[in-house]
């Protein structure tokens, strides 16, 4: 595609003068230096860390032939366009969505916005699209899956350009819809921006990413974003904003939407008398929850082998998602929801079903969730509840005491450790942590790796040992460098060493040979 043609959609970009007359063709777009290949463009773009505008000439040498910024380099070669905008953010997502073909237009886009639950939400409605059609497009925490198996994700949102790329490649593969977890970040830095989002779902809002968004009215505010970007679209897309009206940042949502797009379709879900989607009579145990879901006029058994109340209003978004997308009908998405897949890092199980103790792993890191997550175990009615958690550095830290709070209510005993401390010390961290604790049943265990060999080696008959903090992630951040490390194979590696134990004790005390892995019969 040649610059002008590429550059005549969005209104926000214009031609450096002295490089008015250059139309090179453009095989490819990055705001990334170091993924420039010949004959790209290269979008320069400040970041809160880094200003891309530095890596300009890095950019030029590595054979970009288009230099979008805001302030144009003082030496400009002959064979290179300089373009400029005053928000060049945004008009690299203009761009983007252009170069690759306006790709959401071609599909259903089912986005999800929240505090908590956004991961389990688009898991459930990828899982749920995916029963019907085969294949469904995922955008998350967790995985980016473009229609052709799952990949690890680096963002929860990635930015403009990795996007629409990615769209694009989903619709080549025959996807239907996509499921995208779309944080305050990425709608703040309209990452989101150009892409036609068919429904938007809001689970909820509690105290989270305050570092970043300073007070909880502008982390509301950015929130709100996706849907006013909804309520702006052409409404022959019939955009849908569903919404946890259980929630109280919910309710000021829903209302404000009533008042400033009196036109776009609302559907709210809860297990209030007011929610479109209702659900009433909840069944839960271990093995999965139950519950009759009341919606237009009829009601429906609906069936899952997740656990937990708050998974309760995850289902109830994704089902009036894909509903209201007309992707499926109520009796297609209700059928297909008994099978969904397991969401990785979320109550997931490390132990057997069939073992005397109990281990999940699970990536509540704000209060709300470790509360939730905490009162869901307790309702299990367990002998104990022995918790591990940590709080990331660099992060929000008025929310460290809150979240061992909720831990302490609901835990018989707490363990805190390290999560992703990053540059900030450790101790230093657990110590902010330590003061929402209450009582004398806990210990801090800075190594991760320990806290949870520890934890299991207390679990007797009828315990659960909750690992929260880190869920789906196999790393660890000390410094700026990632190691390795997984929640998940730690709690299986100490729940084989701690049977292995017992087996030689016990094998012991009854003056039998212990067995070993060479043995030999015959």
């Amino acid at each position: 595609m040649n610059l002008k043609e590429l550059i005549s959609h969005s209104p926000l970009v214009s031609f450096l003068p002295c490089c008015e007359g250059k139309d090179p063709d453009i095989i490819g777009l990055t705001m990334d230096s170091r993924q420039v290949e010949a004959g790209w463009l290269y979008s320069a773009i400040k970041g809160t860390s880094s200003d891309g505008h530095q890596f300009i000439p890095a950019a030029i040498e590595a054979g970009a032939k288009v230099i979008l910024c805001s302030h144009p380099p003082q030496d400009i070669p002959d064979d290179v366009a300089i373009i400029t905008s005053q928000d060049v953010r945004r008009a690299t997502s203009q761009l983007a969505a252009h170069f690759y073909g306006n790709p959401s237009d071609k599909l259903a886009v089912l986005g999800v916005t929240g505090t908590n639950g956004k991961t389990t939400t688009a898991f459930i409605m990828d899982s749920l699209v995916r029963s019907k059609f085969g294949r469904c497009g995922l955008v998350g925490t967790v995985s980016l899956d473009e229609g052709k198996g799952p990949k690890i994700a680096t963002h929860t949102t990635p930015d403009a350009i990795t996007l629409q790329s990615s769209l694009s490649r989903m619709v080549e593969n025959g996807c239907m819809g996509v499921a995208i977890e779309i944080s305050s970040h990425g709608i703040e830095q309209g990452r989101t921006a150009d892409m036609l989002v068919n429904t938007a779902v809001f689970t909820n809002l509690t105290q989270d990413h305050l570092d970043y968004h300073g007070t909880m009215d502008a982390y509301y505010l950015a929130k709100k974003g996706l849907f006013t970007q909804l309520g702006n679209q052409d409404p022959e897309s019939r955009p849908c904003a569903i919404i946890n009206i259980d929630d109280p940042y919910g309710v000021r949502l829903s209302r404000e939407l009533k008042e400033e797009f009196p036109k776009l379709k609302q559907l709210t879900f809860g297990f209030g008398i007011e929610a479109n989607f209702r659900a009433q009579d909840i069944l839960q145990g271990g093995k999965g929850i139950e519950f009759r879901l009341d919606y237009n006029g009829k009601s429906h058994r609906v069936k899952s082998p997740m656990i937990g109340l708050f998974n309760v209003k995850n289902i109830l978004g994704a089902l009036a998602s894909v509903v209201a997308s007309k992707l499926m009908t109520m009796r297609e998405a209700v059928a297909a929801l008994e099978g969904a897949k397991q969401v990785p890092g979320r109550l997931e199980r490390v132990s057997s079903s069939n073992a005397s103790y109990h281990v999940f792993v699970d990536y509540a890191h704000t209060p709300d969730a470790v509360g939730n997550v905490c009162h869901t175990l307790k309702d299990l009615d367990p002998f104990r509840l022995i918790t591990v958690f940590g709080c990331g550095g660099d992060r929000d830290r008025a929310k460290r005491p809150l979240m061992a709070a909720e831990a302490s209510k609901y835990s018989n005993f707490c363990i805190v450790t390290s999560d992703n401390p990053r540059t900030e010390d450790p101790i230093k961290i657990i110590k902010e942590t330590e003061k929402g604790l209450s009582g004398d049943n806990h210990l801090s265990i800075p190594d991760r790796g320990k806290a949870i060999q520890h934890a299991i080696n207390l679990a007797k008959d009828g315990d659960i040992v909750l690992i929260a903090g880190k869920g789906h992630e196999d790393y660890q951040i000390f410094g700026t460098e990632k190691t390795y490390f997984d929640d998940r194979y730690q709690a299986r590696d100490a729940i084989m060493a701690k049977k292995k134990a017992k087996e030689i004790k016990e094998a012991e005390e009854s003056n039998e040979k212990p067995f070993k892995r060479d043995d030999k019969f015959t």
